[in-house]
Parts: structure tokens; sequence; C-alpha cells
């Protein structure tokens, strides 16, 4: 019986290959018609082990079973040859195995670029600089200045198509969140994480939001190169005062768009629930945000509730000028469907053949 199970050895890995290669060589004259070929994820890829290695247990689960058999006389078995559907036993398993290959080449994300994807768009190059100072978490805008700031940003990003946008937020110190960037779904994602307490929000840097946000569109080859500043107080920290920061983005020729976020005046309520408006304890200079915006050829505005925001947001969009980059974008298609569609024919075919002479016992 030893040598007949070494007979079979190779037959069922010719077996397995005869299954694999034509599957193979269909999704690669699939994909490589639709253009350039890569992974999204392509750390996933390592989980193909678990092919081979499906593949070996059956082979023990199905010569343990055979071993569960017993016989009074085995002499005429040994005798016996193997008939041609014999040969296919191991097919089902086999079958298994390729569709758990695909499965987990599915999973890897592959995608496809379009050949000559890389064409001219018309775009600017947008960095936002978000204010995360504690004075942000005030309630005169729904349900506080952060997070309607927050909702405002997200919608602008989602209704983008050529712009590259980046990302700065300021308390005390200023840092760069996301570098500019055509993903938008990657930049949205990022704009979720952020809450109030992410870094110290003890002060405000505007001096530093607009340094940070400069770095950001220094190496820029975009005509147009906006910041967009959303901050609701003063600056009283960092290292670079707001007008060295101007002059830099003067000399830059980046135009400096300046939205003060929420009002002069809070709401208060009183121990029998009536309501009356008190000064803000948080201070606020919109002269020195005009002061930046007109010498860097923007524009100042001011947004006490979130529909004045969202209005701001479209009144910058609208005095921007377009410019033309190359070889920014390139059209990337999601091309897993063929492997999973394929998985699952094959896990099909094992489940009609298994309910044929390839039906094993017990």
């Amino acid at each position: 019986m030893s040598q007949k199970q070494n007979r079979k050895g190779p037959f069922q890995f010719g077996l397995l290959l005869f299954v694999s290669l034509p599957v193979a060589a269909y999704l690669f004259w699939t994909l490589s018609n639709e253009g350039k070929f890569s992974f999204l994820l392509p750390w996933a890829l390592l989980m193909l082990v678990a092919g081979p290695l499906a593949y070996w247990v059956s082979l023990r689960v199905g010569q343990r079973r055979r071993a569960r058999l017993h016989f009074s006389n085995t002499a005429m078995l040994s005798r016996m040859k193997v008939g041609f559907w014999g040969r296919f036993a191991s097919l089902p398993a086999i079958l298994r195995v390729v569709a758990l290959l695909l499965i987990v080449v599915a999973l890897a994300r592959p995608q496809t670029r379009e050949r000559g994807s890389r064409v001219e768009v018309e775009g600017i190059d947008i960095v936002v600089a978000l204010d995360l100072s504690n004075s942000m978490e005030a309630q005169d805008m729904q349900p506080n200045r952060l997070q309607a700031a927050k909702a405002v940003i997200d919608n602008f990003v989602g209704r983008r198509q050529s712009d590259r946008l980046g990302m700065v937020v300021f308390g005390r110190e200023a840092y760069t969140h996301c570098p500019l960037t055509l993903d938008y779904s990657v930049l949205r994602n990022m704009l979720a994480d952020i809450e109030l307490g992410l870094i110290d929000g003890s002060g405000t840097a505007i001096g530093n939001a607009l340094g940070v946000s400069l770095a950001r569109l220094r190496k820029s080859d975009a005509k147009s190169r906006v910041v967009i500043l959303l901050t609701d107080g003063d600056n009283n920290s960092g290292n670079v005062t707001p007008k060295q920061a101007a002059r830099y983005a003067q000399a830059m020729k980046v135009k400096v768009f300046t939205i003060l976020i929420g009002s002069d005046t809070m709401i208060q309520r009183d121990l029998f629930g009536r309501t009356r408006k008190v000064k803000s304890k948080f201070p606020i200079n919109p002269k020195l945000l005009q002061e930046i915006a007109s010498s860097t050829g923007g524009q100042a505005y001011r947004a006490t509730d979130e529909r004045a925001l969202a209005k701001n947001f479209e009144q910058i969009l609208n005095e921007l000028d377009k410019s033309t980059r190359k070889d920014v974008a390139a059209v990337y298609t999601d091309a897993h469907r063929p492997f999973v569609g394929l998985a699952l024919f094959l896990l099909l075919f094992e489940a009609a053949l298994l309910l044929t002479r390839f039906r094993q016992f017990p």
C-alpha cells in the first residue's frame, strides 16, 4: 500500500497544477488586459501559506479515515489496481484549496490601473489648519465648535475631485495631521479621528500653524496654493508670530483664507432655566485674522453657526484659481471580483462532486 501511496503523491501534485495553472493563467490574462496590476493590501498575501496547509490537513484527515477501516484479509485489496476515478479522489480537496487561495488574493485587494490614466487634472493644493485649543469645546455651535467644523470640512472634502488636500492641527503647538493627498477617503478617516485632547490645547499657536501649513506647500508645483485657517481665538503661544508667517506666505504666493469660528457671546442658563447672553471668556482677535488674509491676497470670514461656516467654504472655493498639474491622477479599479467569482464557482463544483462518486466514506 505504501508504494501505491508514493505513486499517488506525484499524481495528486500534478492534479493540483492541472487545476490551478489554468485558473492562474485566466486571471493573469484578464487583469493584464485591464492595465497595470497591484495590491492595496499586499501583506494579506502572507496568508497564502494557508492553502498548502489546508491541503496537507485534508490529506491527513483522509488517511486517518481510511485507517479506521478494518478488514479480515487485506491481501486482496493490496493486489487491486486503482481505477480511473480513484486517481481523482482528491479532486474535491484540491478545488477547495484553490478556492481558498483565490479568496486570500481577493482579501489583498487587487487593483488595476488603466493604461494612459496618468492624465492632466485641474486642481489646487489646499491645507486646512484646524484649531484644537480647549475653547473649541464651546457649545455656541452644535454639538460644539470642533464637531461643527469637522462636519463642514468632511462635506467639503467629500465634494472635491482633483484638489490635493492636507491638514494641520494646532493648539499650543502645530502638527501635520495629513500631508497633501488625493486619497480623500484617508483624509476623511483621519479627520474623523480628531478629538479635543489629541494635542495640548492650552494655547493657540496661529503663527506656528501657518508655518507648518506653508512647509506642506513648499514643494508644491500647483499654480494655486491655499491655506484655510479655522480658529476661534487669538494667538497666544508658539515661536512664530502670525505676521511673520503671513510674510512667508506672501513670499511664497500662498493665499491664506481665515475663518473665525464662534461668537463673542455665549448663551448661559440660570437656575430657573432662563437664558441670557454673556460675553465669552475666550478672547478673539478678528483684526489679526483680517490682516493675515489681506496681506496674502486671501479673505477673512466670520462664522457664528454651521450654515455660515459651510457658506464660507463655498465662497473661498469660488475665489480660487484653477491650475493644471500633470501626472497626478491614476485611475485605479478594484479587481477582486474575478477572484471571488472563481472561488465560489470552485466551491460549488466541489459540493456537486461530493454528491456523486466522489463522496467519501466514512
